[in-house]
């Protein structure tokens, strides 16, 4: 395309064709995410988790399109915190209108799928033990009050991180690992433990759905990654290649850990560290080189396989580790753009090893900790509210049989007995008396 029609705002076909492909990948995440979240919780409750990422997708598409996308790409009417609401219901966007050199109907899609999968996330760290209900309160609130703000201020036309302090996230380690992960500490610490935590093994009960489930995860990613780069370009083929990179030395960087540590690779390492190296890839994907990618992924996968141990020692249950991977490895790949980002990716900003000094990592830590502290504070405030007026927790006695047969009338295996090595007879009453007290 010249730079003649790019300036005249004319679709181009090769774009839009690649970022259709793009955000049918990110689209196929949360359902690769239901499966990852789904194979790593206890029988039980396998099915609610699946719902959980599920009914997002639902949720956050009606907010998105009533309000979301205007609040977060409108033109900025807030001193670069939040845009406005001239595009509400998608108000004068028709198939005419252009996004650069694609339609702006498809570039409110491609961001409504980052959109879906960031509130997803969450609910990984609160897996087992929270009210179907609630969670569907909970996702649209969180949606316009966390997620669209950050995304403006990261993506937006003169969002404050972009505009004003210079930070630089390609992909989304703000608006989507960090504040998802700050998110789930919140909601985890406002909902408590669930039963038995530190003292019930609360294994994986399904490895092969996790390592499918991963699978997915990392196919979408290019989308996720490459897509970004709203064109058929160089750029995206940086940004994929990287992405394949940082997923390889995430997996291995995990592994290496875990034979050390523990005497054995396992496969849910595998699938956890290969996720920990895309997480932190997705800021620093279109600014750091293929060496800078390589040690992105490996520091997060390292670094990872520890911090999801935190939990423990700082008694906080994080069930999916969304804290220990999402968080840690969000931040690791948003702070070392300002170490390894190069001019030929970004155009102009250097990271400390290539003769940009402290400035760049400054900015990125700024970024880093306003995000992080912003999602975390509105959380536990939205998860607080929530609790008070209509109860996060489900019940002693719908934990303790499961919420696939108390909320939704289903077990994922018919095996006769349940997960938790109940038979399904002796848990009927227990439905039944859920029913009637609803």
């Amino acid at each position: 395309m010249t730079l003649a029609a790019a300036l005249a705002g004319r679709i181009d076909t090769g774009d839009t064709a690649w970022l259709l492909a793009a955000t049918a990948l990110v689209l196929l995440m949360t359902p690769g995410l239901a499966l990852f979240y789904g194979g790593m919780v206890r029988t039980k409750s396998v099915l609610n988790m699946l719902m959980m990422s599920f009914v997002s997708i639902a949720l956050v598409t009606v907010v998105w399109l009533a309000a979301g996308y205007s609040l977060a790409f409108g033109d900025n009417i807030g001193g670069g915190l939040i845009g406005g609401l001239k595009h509400a219901g998608m108000s004068g966007l028709g198939p005419d209108s252009v996004h650069g050199t694609v339609p702006t109907l498809l570039f409110a899609t491609f961001q409504l799928t980052f959109a879906i999968i960031t509130a997803a996330l969450i609910s990984g760290a609160v897996a087992d033990r929270v009210r179907f209900g609630a969670w569907l309160v909970f996702v649209p609130v969180w949606a316009l009050l966390v997620y669209v703000p950050v995304a403006h201020w990261v993506w937006g036309p003169g969002g404050w991180i972009v505009a004003h302090l210079g930070a630089l996230d390609f992909a989304g380690g703000l608006p989507v690992e960090i504040t998802s992960g700050a998110s789930g500490l919140a909601l985890c610490l406002v909902v408590g433990p669930r039963l038995g935590f530190k003292k019930d093994a609360m294994r994986p009960h399904n490895l092969p759905m996790v390592m499918l489930g991963a699978g997915l995860l990392w196919f979408g990613w290019f989308g996720f990654n490459a897509g970004s780069a709203l064109g058929a370009n160089g750029l995206a083929a940086a940004a994929f290649l990287n992405t394949l990179a940082a997923g390889c030395t995430g997996l291995l960087g995990w592994l290496f850990v875990e034979q050390k540590r523990d005497g054995h690779p396992t496969t849910l390492g595998a699938a956890s560290g290969a996720v920990a190296g895309l997480v932190a890839i997705t800021p620093s994907c279109g600014s750091v080189s293929l060496l800078g990618a390589l040690v992105v992924g490996l520091a997060a996968g390292a670094v990872c396989s520890y911090a999801v141990g935190w939990k423990f020692q700082l008694n906080y249950d994080d069930s999916l580790d969304v804290v220990g991977v999402h968080l840690v490895g969000g931040v690791i790949g948003t702070l070392l753009i300002g170490v390894f980002a190069v001019t030929s990716m970004t155009g102009g900003a250097e990271g400390l090893l290539y003769g940009g000094g402290l400035a760049q990592l400054g900015k990125q830590l700024v970024a880093v900790v306003a995000v992080g502290a912003y999602a975390f504070l509105v959380t536990y405030g939205i998860g607080k509210l929530l609790d008070r007026v209509m109860g996060l927790r489900a019940s002693e006695e719908e934990e303790r049989t499961g919420l696939d047969l108390t909320v939704h009338a289903e077990t994922a295996y018919d095996h006769g007995v349940l997960g938790h090595g109940a038979p399904v007879s002796s848990s009927v009453p227990s439905l039944q008396k859920v029913k009637s007290q609803a």
